[in-house]
């Protein structure tokens, strides 16, 4: 399990900080007592997690952008932190195929970007780069995708997440050996998708779009309503994103490798149901409606395997669906109410790590 006294005083540095999953994980480290720095383009959506929660107010912001290598280079040496955590991406499918350039320079060279940084700060001692579970060549499977099953992707978002898995694996066996290199940091990679959560605004994404459309009292215009995904709230992934980072950095190069984080099998439903729980959990009566334009062409199913993260960091996913989708709700109602919405996300990270896992 996690040691939340591990944090303590511990600097990290995290790219993309400005994003949905970044602002919740700078909060939960803000929290844990460590001293954060984020790097990262302005928060890509409005309203944004970021601002809401004013997560600024307690680490260290800078805004810039990991293609810029010697921006990053020397916010990097100036951090001298204990551990990096990757997050910075173009996360979106269909965002993708209008712009498949920017996609491969920040997911791939970002990448590249991040890691030739890091071998060049000696103060580092773990390092976690976030892909995706769209890293594996889909071959839309009824079962769980392993660490070393094969990597691929037909669109562009997917194959950028691929080649960042082989960028990482690069890295690992050219600079971060420590039989060549001794001393060198642990870099491990982690895999996670379909992740839902309060505090979500990104467009073309299903929960965040179906909030929208809830909070100004119109129905939701769903594209694919039977395709079916292993959803998972921002937090479970998150978790195991620190459990890898404090085994990195405790135990080094035996967790140097890739790690799944995924939902267990009740949490594998079609967003029709994901509607319909959430319109039930709102309290509406009226439909929602059928995108009569598609558009690109996304995957139907893809899960993930993540028994190797069950039995050799212990991690365990906490909450159920309905709770998850529950939670995304009385946030979003929080949100329509005014409230102080850092210390409702901060709340709601402190109520996470009281739970214990029932599986």
């Amino acid at each position: 399990m996690m040691n939340p006294e591990f944090w303590k005083g511990k600097s990290v540095f995290v790219t993309g900080h400005t994003g949905f999953k970044g602002s919740w994980l700078c909060l939960w480290l803000d929290r844990l007592g460590a001293k954060v720095t984020g790097y990262a383009l302005p928060p890509p959506t409005n309203p944004s997690l970021f601002e809401l929660a004013r997560v600024a107010e307690t680490m260290h912001s800078i805004i810039a952008d990991v293609t810029n290598l010697p921006a990053l280079q020397a916010a990097m040496a100036a951090a001298k932190p204990d551990i990096v955590i990757h997050m910075a991406a173009q996360s979106l499918v269909r965002y993708s195929y209008d712009n498949p350039v920017e996609t491969f320079t920040t997911n791939v060279l970002g990448t590249v970007h991040v890691l030739d940084a890091v071998r060049r700060v000696p103060s580092v001692r773990a390092v976690v780069i976030v892909t995706s579970d769209k890293c594996y060549h889909n071959e839309e499977w009824v079962w769980g995708y392993r660490e070393t099953s094969r990597l691929g992707g037909a669109d562009p978002y997917s194959a950028s997440k691929g080649c960042a898995e082989l960028v990482v694996a690069g890295y690992q066996r050219s600079f971060f050996d420590p039989k060549a290199n001794p001393g060198c940091a642990a870099v491990g990679s982690s895999r996670a998708g379909n992740v839902i959560g309060g505090g979500d605004w990104a467009a073309d994404r299903l929960v965040p779009d179906i909030i929208r459309s809830l909070l100004k009292n119109q129905p939701t215009i769903i594209r694919s309503p039977q395709a079916t995904r292993p959803w998972q709230h921002v937090l479970e992934p998150l978790h195991g994103y620190l459990m890898l980072a404090e085994r990195l950095f405790t135990d080094g190069h035996a967790f140097a490798s890739a790690w799944n984080f995924g939902p267990p099998e009740q949490s594998e439903k079609t967003v029709g149901w994901i509607i319909e729980q959430l319109y039930r959990l709102w309290g509406v009566t009226f439909d929602w409606k059928k995108d009569p334009n598609p558009g690109p062409p996304e995957c139907t199913f893809l899960k993930l395997d993540a028994s190797k993260a069950r039995a050799y960091l212990g991690w365990r996913p906490k909450l159920d669906l309905i709770t998850t989708l529950d939670s995304i709700v009385k946030w979003s109602r929080r949100f329509e109410a005014g409230d102080d919405m850092r210390k409702v996300s901060v709340a709601e990270i402190e109520n996470f790590m009281t739970i214990v896992p029932n599986n």
